[in-house]
């Protein structure tokens, strides 16, 4: 088998931003278009809407952990050109805004408010993908969409499911007694996070790790992870993986789990976090 054409949908963030820009450096022969995700579509209730339903149920504990993964690097896109003149970064793959990395490299993107709507529907038409790859992104995939792939469609979670479906993995991985750190790639299904799993890898982080640093530490993992389930589909070797038990779905974290995360002395984020925030589209 011949190495498929990718339709690749990101929500591009601090956790998957470098990894998934490397991703397509590497695979820009192979990506048939790519789906970027608006955080702020109607849908969801527009910007103002998500925030007031992540205080609703966080507090406001949870804002700098948005504002560090989501909100800043967002709003320094525009700079990034300027940016990765003075550090010298110039078109580096990883400090590359994706969008205009694909425009570079001939990609073409889509802004996605609905990823089973006809825009998208469209896109599978003309550009004909054989696969599905999704790298932290945040809509749900209906069956007729992801039967558009004739080789369906593969995940990046950085957990280790079943354990941690959902958004947030290393927030809740964090939140246990003994955090467990690791990555999974699987199989898309209409139920979140419940594919059958492909490639699992446990990481051990430092102690001091936010859950922000884990999430793009695990990216990182999971690309290498990627990679190889795509080598080995490409090869016509890739095993049909393991169906695991669907456990509890685990969503953005109530008021009480960041309570408990604050009295064992761990963080969403921190001045690390901040940093690396700041230089995301300015240096490799």
């Amino acid at each position: 088998m011949s190495r498929p054409r990718i339709a690749l949908f990101v929500l591009e963030a601090l956790p998957n931003a470098r990894a998934v820009r490397r991703f397509v450096g590497d695979h820009a022969e192979d990506i048939a278009f790519v789906g970027l995700s608006n955080a702020e579509r109607p849908s969801s209730g527009g910007l103002v809407g998500q925030v007031r339903r992540h205080l609703a149920r966080s507090g406001p504990a949870i804002l700098p952990y948005l504002g560090v993964n989501f909100g800043l690097p967002d709003l320094l896109v525009p700079l990034s050109p300027l940016a990765r003149r003075l550090t010298g970064a110039g078109t580096a793959a990883g400090a590359m805004p994706l969008k205009a990395l694909c425009r570079d490299l001939g990609i073409p993107t889509l802004r996605v408010d609905d990823v089973n709507g006809p825009e998208v529907a469209r896109a599978f038409d003309r550009e004909v993908p054989d696969l599905i790859v999704t790298f932290h992104f945040d809509q749900i995939l209906s069956g007729a969409t992801l039967s558009r792939a004739p080789l369906g469609g593969l995940n990046v979670h950085p957990g280790l499911l079943p354990r941690h479906r959902g958004p947030v993995p290393t927030i809740h991985a964090l939140a246990e007694a003994e955090p467990a750190f690791g990555v999974t790639v699987h199989r898309l299904a209409v139920t979140i996070d419940a594919g059958a799993i492909l490639a699992q890898e446990a990481v051990h982080l430092p102690g001091d790790t936010t859950a922000t640093r884990a999430s793009v530490l695990l990216h990182e993992h999971g690309r290498i992870l990627l990679d190889a389930a795509l080598a080995d589909l490409a090869h016509g070797r890739l095993a049909p993986g393991t169906i695991a038990p669907i456990l509890p779905y685990c969503p953005f974290p109530d008021r009480a789990l960041l309570k408990g995360l604050r009295r064992r002395g761990r963080k969403l984020t921190d001045g690390r976090d901040l940093r690396d925030a700041l230089a995301l589209s300015a240096r490799a």
